[in-house]
This record gives C-alpha cells, structure tokens and sequence, in this order.
C-alpha cells in the first residue's frame, strides 16, 4: 500500500465551508499522488474550536468542548471523501466526550465503504493529564482492512513496548502526533522505529507542525512526517522508508510492502517478533549483584 503522512497545519477557520474546502484539497493531493492510506495528526482536529471565536479557542477547556461537539459533522466529511476518493483515512485526533467522566483524545478511521471505527489513546502525557483533563479510552484494536491489518498507537502510546506488542499481529501501525519541542519529536520517532524493530512491521508517523498563538493547547508544534520500517532484509538499512523535512507542512509518501514484511517476518536477519517471549524468564530472573 502507498502511505501519505502528513505534516499538518491548522488553519483560522471563519466558516465550516472553509474547512470542508481545506480537508478536501489535502485528501484530493495525496489520492492524486497515489496514496490509498492517509495519516493525519494527533490533535490536528483543534483547529475547528475557531469556529466559536478567539475566547473559545484560547480556552482548554472551552476548546475542547468546542471541538467535541463538531466530530460528527467531521466524520461526515471524512467519510464522504474516503468514498469519493477510494481511500482510508485516519482523521486527525480529537478530545472527544464519549460518555465518561473526562473527555478521550479519539482518532477516527475510515474506509471508502463508508464503514468508521475508532482508535482511542491509552496513557496520557503530562500535559494532557494534568491540566487537560483528557484521560485514556477504549481499548487498542486491530483493524482488518482491505489493505491489510492495521493498528493506531497515538504519539505517546508509541514509547511503551507493551502497547506496541499488542499490535504485534498487524501490517502496519499508524503514529499520529502532537509535539511540542524537537525532544518530542525524537521521543515518538524512536518509539515509531522501535515499534516497527520489535515487530518486524511498517509504522508511519504523521505530525502536527506550525505556532499558534490562539491556541493554549496546541501553540508550539514541532515534527514531520516520516514511515519507518525493520533496518532488515527488503527495507533501507537505517529502516528509514520516507522522511519529509522538519517543519515542513505537506505528505510524506512511502510504501508498504507487505509481502516484504511477510518475508523479513519468517525469514529477517533476526527475527524480533519470534523471540519476544524469549526475554520473559529472563526478566523474572534478574538478580542483584554487588561489586566493590
């Protein structure tokens, strides 16, 4: 499959129409460069609280409210450009009020078939748990695609191993981001690419870039888009398949093999994801050893 990973910009919207014509035109360019699965970031959802004004934006808990109550008019859109297009797409992230005490930080996939699903992060950064309020959702998935298996870990999901290992029957891992400074970017991107080494798989980062001065959430945004791969037979020996330009807003384009990731799976220079179970007794029997 062709992946499109974007490096996204949120945009002042002074009317619906406007970001209708926005989404259209990102969509529109990748499905036009050949990209059947398209990645948008953590968060890139926020800019829709503009709609309500300067003081809504500019408020995290009033923006979050703001956002949360236009997701579905969100879906709508995304699934009709996903039909129109013949593509799948996983939106940019939201906090969402699903019905529990604190509101989640929700990506929806769609299929040209009209058919959505969500993905939902699992552990909260600091930020997002101590003065968002956002707090961890439903449970990790395995979407069956008519690309392949795919799964969603949301930046800071991507940096615990044991997130990444309940993927570990999956084609491809979807990393939508959100950082604020160079040091988040590297922290994601290093758990993209160790994901993608544990699991012998593809993983694809797409990320939120640009300042925003209206935002208390989402003012400073610094990444790229990048799809990674094992460093392994029938990948790049840096595991780097595609890599856009540090702030660079646009899609980064790269393949996803998966006859390569079948073969590098039974047959790799190491075989990671074979050998997973292998370190369990050996954690259970670390000791403590003394040299003075």
């Amino acid at each position: 499959m062709k992946i499109a990973t974007a490096a996204y910009t949120l945009d002042w919207l002074d009317s619906w129409a406007q970001y209708e014509d926005k989404l259209a035109a990102w969509v529109s360019e990748a499905a036009g460069n050949g990209a059947e699965l398209l990645v948008f970031p953590e968060y890139g959802a926020m800019e829709l609280s503009t709609l309500d004004g300067a003081a809504v934006a500019g408020d995290l808990q009033q923006s979050i409210h703001s956002v949360s109550e236009k997701m579905e008019d969100a879906a709508a859109l995304h699934q009709k450009l996903a039909a129109e297009h013949g593509v799948h797409i996983l939106g940019a992230s939201a906090p969402v009020n699903s019905g529990s005490a604190r509101p989640v930080n929700r990506a929806e996939f769609y299929a040209p078939s009209g058919k959505r699903d969500h993905q939902d992060k699992q552990i909260m950064t600091r930020f997002e748990r101590e003065e968002w309020g956002i707090t961890g959702g439903g449970a990790l998935k395995v979407f069956d695609t008519s690309l392949g298996r795919i799964g969603v870990l949301i930046c800071y999901d991507s940096e615990f191993p044991l997130l990444g290992r309940a993927l570990a029957e999956t084609d491809v891992i979807l990393i939508p981001s959100c950082t604020e400074a160079l040091a988040g970017y590297w922290r994601v991107r290093i758990g993209a690419m160790s994901r993608a080494l544990e699991n012998q798989c593809v993983t694809a980062m797409a990320s939120l870039v640009g300042r925003y001065d209206w935002s208390e959430s989402v003012d400073a945004n610094t990444g790229m888009g990048g799809i990674f791969g094992p460093p392994d037979k029938g990948f790049p020996e840096t595991g780097v398949l595609a890599a856009g330009g540090m702030n660079r807003p646009g899609w980064t384009y790269g393949e996803a093999d998966l006859d390569a990731i079948a073969r590098v799976r039974a047959d790799g220079g190491v075989l990671n994801r074979l050998h997973w179970e292998e370190q369990m007794p050996r954690v259970k029997s670390v000791t403590k050893a003394v040299i003075t």
